[in-house]
């Protein structure tokens, strides 16, 4: 990016002028001009369709911009010149169609000027459990935390290969009831469990992960193995190479068992195999798009799982499964290998059952990867055992009145009382924050352009108007003049967030409360979602809009199920909320109760 403002007008004048010299040379000799004649835009030969005033008139009530009889005129009669550069980047001659892995020239840094981390120390201190038995019964030991599997696995009381059996079994058993798999890693896992029994055997032993279980969300480029985006277009695909992320795991000795679900093309629960299932209510989804990491973890199906999140696709799943998810400050881990949703947004992180794996499995994929432009070293400081005592946690007192806030919130926020940590008031200003989804819009549709532009988005499962299809065709019509808007609203945002932070060390939110999910994944903070509590509800829940022609199901006697909440924590400062939910996980003593799927 430019450095100064005298940078970026001297790049800016560089590059008008290579356009519209390029587009003088396109000129018939007949428009020739004399030598020293500056450039002037709008004189390149006209192409596209014929527009008029007509075409104008109605195109103004998309944008709310509306013009005079005379100034339609003028935009119609100069409108086949003026944009025949920008139509030609996508119709030719010289047409470009941007390689999947080209990222754009703008970079989102979360960090604003001045900015300095939370903290420049990288330290890591695990908890040490006291030495348990290794059960009996091979459920009880599919639904151990990572945590203690590894104490098994290190002890050597259980080998990598056994537990690895234990979840392909479930994996294969339970997907009926979930449909949270996509691709079965059998020969993969066997051979990778077998290798991880040996190295440990022989004194080789890696570290937490090592000889554990785990499955990713189907996004992530597996080599050899089919990596379908959940969508129809892609169910074949198979990429060469492990993503970023994969290699990383395969380091630390874990053992890839499935490929898990996603709402297609990461949004929501549907993909083309179905819909996937919260194992703790059968009649409603998981919610997305990592559904198949929510419902697997919740469902002992892996040791931990991988997922990722644009606008909420970890903490939904993590909500609505009551598993823990970490949704890492923008930038630690590398997306090298992933499907790319949005350049500016898409983040990824694990999902466990435990807070503390959670950072087991932050601490073994971060770090900055040369194919993805946005990663950057960050410190990781965490120690398990940090006193919570004095840390300020925020809340905004009217959100915990108000729904979707539950009493599992309130008694959360009384919780962190009892804790010594200090309840402290925030606020933020009544703003349109999500105009900000605008970016989404367009770059993910940039993303999908040659899937839209070619018809595939008709192979689509999901068709409703709240879907991916109609989106992506709708964004063709957003105006760049307020994606530049929008971009420095985001900047705003971005320094109300800082602002809220010099009050307070973390903020406790309701994990779906519209305004900071879509706040926070736009300035890029880390979450955290954790199980808090039960509540009962009299109808399925849904990510889609409602369909009155699809009624959800109601159920009476309401059913009771999983709720959680969020920490949110300062850019690059994972340790801290993790810390937090640490103490609140204990103090609660509500995660280690399973769904009661059989």
């Amino acid at each position: 990016m430019p450095k100064s403002r005298r940078d970026f007008l001297s790049r800016l004048s560089a590059g008008l002028l290579f356009l519209t010299t390029a587009c003088r040379k396109s000129l018939p000799k007949s428009g020739a001009v004399a030598p020293g004649t500056p450039p002037a835009f709008g004189t390149s030969p006209a192409v596209g369709p014929e527009v008029s005033t007509a075409t104008f008139a109605e195109a103004e009530k998309l944008v709310q911009f509306p013009l005079t009889q005379g100034e339609r005129a003028t935009a119609a009669g100069n409108w086949r010149n003026s944009m025949a550069a920008v139509y030609e980047r996508r119709t030719g001659p010289r047409k470009f169609a941007p390689a999947p892995s080209l990222s754009p020239a703008t970079i989102w840094n979360p960090m604003l000027p001045g900015q300095t981390p939370a903290t420049n120390r990288d330290r890591f201190t695990a908890t040490k459990p006291a030495p348990v038995p290794l059960p009996g019964k091979d459920e009880d030991i599919a639904f151990a935390p990572v945590t203690q599997l590894a104490q098994w696995i290190q002890s050597r009381q259980l080998t990598s290969e056994r537990l690895t059996g234990i979840y392909l079994d479930r994996l294969q058993h339970f997907n009926t009831k979930l449909r949270c798999v996509i691709t079965l890693t059998r020969d993969l896992a066997v051979a990778q469990a077998k290798q991880a029994d040996v190295e440990i055997a022989a004194g080789q032993y890696r570290g937490p992960l090592h000889g554990i279980p785990w499955g990713g969300k189907d996004l992530l480029d597996t080599a050899n193995i089919a990596t379908t985006w959940g969508a129809e277009p892609y169910r074949n695909r198979v990429p060469a190479e492990d993503a970023a992320v994969v290699k990383r795991l395969q380091e630390a000795g874990a053992v890839l068992v499935a490929k898990l679900s996603l709402g297609a093309l990461a949004l929501n629960d549907i993909w083309f195999g179905g819909q996937t299932m919260n194992p703790w209510l059968l009649e409603e989804g998981s919610s997305g798009s990592s559904a198949g990491p929510g419902a697997a973890t919740a469902a002992g199906l892996v040791g931990f799982a991988i997922g990722s999140e644009t606008g909420g696709s970890i903490v939904g799943p993590s909500m609505r499964c009551g598993v823990t998810g970490l949704r890492p400050t923008y930038g630690r881990v590398p997306r090298t290998g992933a499907m790319t949703l949005c350049w500016s947004l898409d983040k990824l992180g694990p999902m466990t059952r435990g807070v503390e794996d959670a950072m087991l499995v932050l601490k073994a994929i971060s770090g900055p990867d040369p194919g993805d432009v946005a990663s950057v070293p960050a410190p990781l400081d965490f120690d398990a055992g940090a006193s919570v005592q004095g840390l300020r946690v925020g809340y905004f007192p009217g959100w915990m009145k108000e729904a979707p806030a539950t009493e599992v919130d309130r008694a959360a926020l009384e919780t962190v009382k009892k804790l010594g940590m200090t309840p402290t008031e925030v606020k933020l200003p009544d703003w349109p924050y999500d105009s900000l989804n605008l970016i989404l819009f367009a770059e993910a549709a940039a993303a999908f352009e040659e899937l839209t532009l070619q018809g595939g988005l008709k192979e689509l499962k999901a068709q409703v108007p709240d879907a991916w299809p109609n989106t992506f065709r709708q964004a063709r019509f957003l105006s760049a003049v307020d994606f530049v808007q929008t971009d420095r609203f985001r900047r705003k945002v971005a320094e109300e967030m800082a602002r809220i932070f010099t009050e307070v060390d973390l903020l406790l939110v309701p994990s779906l409360r519209d305004e900071i999910l879509t706040i926070t994944n736009f300035t890029g903070h880390p979450s955290l979602t954790l199980r808090a509590g039960f509540i009962k509800v009299s109808e399925a829940r849904s990510d889609w809009a409602p369909d009155p022609a699809n009624p959800l199901p109601k159920f009476s006697p309401a059913r009771r199920v999983p709720h959680g909440i969020t920490l949110i924590g300062r850019l690059f400062d994972e340790g801290t909320i993790v810390t937090a939910g640490i103490a609140l996980e204990q103090a609660l003593g509500v995660a280690g109760e399973r769904p009661p799927i059989t």
